[in-house]
């Protein structure tokens, strides 16, 4: 077996029985290219919206996913779920946006061991407000980046990505009827 420092130059396709399956040039472009999206993009959009709203691109999320219920609820849980965040976040965040009384937490009506988080008359005319300079932020930094066809190709991506990640994953792919996108 050879030692790591004697492969350093080529360390692409597969190795010996055993050894990592490096990645090839193509795919270590791809992946480069994700990573640097992954760790720019949300520091982009969360400064957009710090600058303009100030909210941080979570508390955005939390109040769009709220929005996009017919009543305004969800579970807690649910929400850290839909939001990528845990339990201990959400609730630091959903403390400060009580305080700014955007949402209001109530004890579950179906299941008095479970907090809901609602969306108030405040927090919809924030994420109202909000909204279009986000979306615009959105769509300069990428929807207007990519042709149609590369929009249908990331959406498929992202799937068979998040399929992997979080197979049991609920986070939407399309907004819930009558409401905005973002």
């Amino acid at each position: 077996m050879s030692e790591p420092q004697d492969r350093v130059g080529d360390l692409t396709g597969a190795g010996p029985a055993g050894e990592p399956r490096w990645l090839t040039p193509s795919e270590r472009g791809a992946w480069l290219a994700l990573t640097a999206m992954t760790i720019t993009l949300p520091g982009a959009l969360d400064a957009q919206l710090q600058r303009d709203a100030g909210l941080s691109f979570y508390e955005y999320m939390v109040l769009a996913m709220l929005s996009e219920q017919p009543d305004r609820t969800l579970r807690m849980s649910q929400l850290a779920q839909l939001t990528n965040g845990s339990l201990s976040r959400l609730s630091h965040v959903a403390t400060r946006l009580e305080r700014a009384g955007f949402i209001r937490r109530e004890r579950s009506t179906v299941d008095a061991r479970a907090t809901n988080a609602i969306l108030t008359d405040e927090g919809v005319a924030k994420i109202v407000g909000s909204a279009p300079g986000h979306v615009e932020e959105a769509r300069r930094l990428v929807i207007d980046a990519l042709t149609p066809d590369q929009l249908e190709q990331l959406r498929a991506i992202g799937a068979a990505v998040m399929s992997r990640v979080d197979p049991g994953s609920t986070f939407p792919s399309e907004p819930a009827p009558g409401t905005s996108p973002a």
